[in-house]
């Protein structure tokens, strides 16, 4: 049985990656609320997010689809001294990231959630990145290119800001926003393969 495989999100990032690992998939955008809950962990919600976009995906999938459908979902943030940071609301957020981030460790928290009509399996890997120390005006620049308006953390390691980047000890595509080894071991558990 051909299975079809949903990935449920917008990004040209994590298709590229789906891409890059051989999985034949199609994209269905998905548009959830991802506040965080009143005292809810890194951990917490980023597992959270991910199933819900899986989920929110795989009920709008039409009957014949859903029977041999395959939904990925993903989502990725930051953790730093306990707390999630998001996507920047605007430059002096992106400022206050960076600066907090600045010379300092943090962890990147992908979440993959895979599911079919039968099960769910979700799974967390985290990454630890070192930040090289970066200077207010280094900030301003980068913002400038306008690369960190819509990424986790105001970063984006395959981008522009991986010159910020000292160094990863972990998986280095879950920061980019997919873990390609665990996704292809997750994927191939429910049948789906490159």
């Amino acid at each position: 049985m051909t299975m079809t495989l949903i990935l449920a999100s917008a990004s040209p990032r994590r298709t590229a990656l789906l891409d890059q690992i051989g999985f034949v998939h199609q994209q269905m955008p998905v548009d959830i609320d991802e506040s965080p809950r009143p005292g809810e962990s890194p951990q917490i919600l980023v597992d959270r997010l991910a199933t819900q976009k899986a989920t929110t995906a795989f009920e709008k999938l039409p009957a014949p689809i859903r029977q041999n459908g395959v939904v990925l979902a993903s989502d990725t943030l930051i953790a730093f001294e306990g707390e999630s940071l998001g996507k920047p609301a605007d430059e002096s957020d992106c400022m206050a990231m960076l600066k907090r981030l600045s010379g300092q460790t943090h962890q990147v928290l992908t979440a993959i959630c895979v599911l079919n009509q039968t099960r769910r399996v979700t799974k967390t890997i985290t990454t630890d990145v070192l930040f090289a120390p970066v200077t207010e005006a280094e900030i301003k620049t980068y913002w400038a290119t306008g690369e960190p308006a819509d990424k986790a953390g105001s970063y984006a390691i395959q981008g522009i800001g991986g010159q910020f980047v000292k160094s990863v000890s972990g998986s280095v595509s879950a920061v980019i926003g997919l873990p390609l080894y665990e996704t292809r071991c997750l994927l191939n558990e429910f049948g789906v393969y490159a």
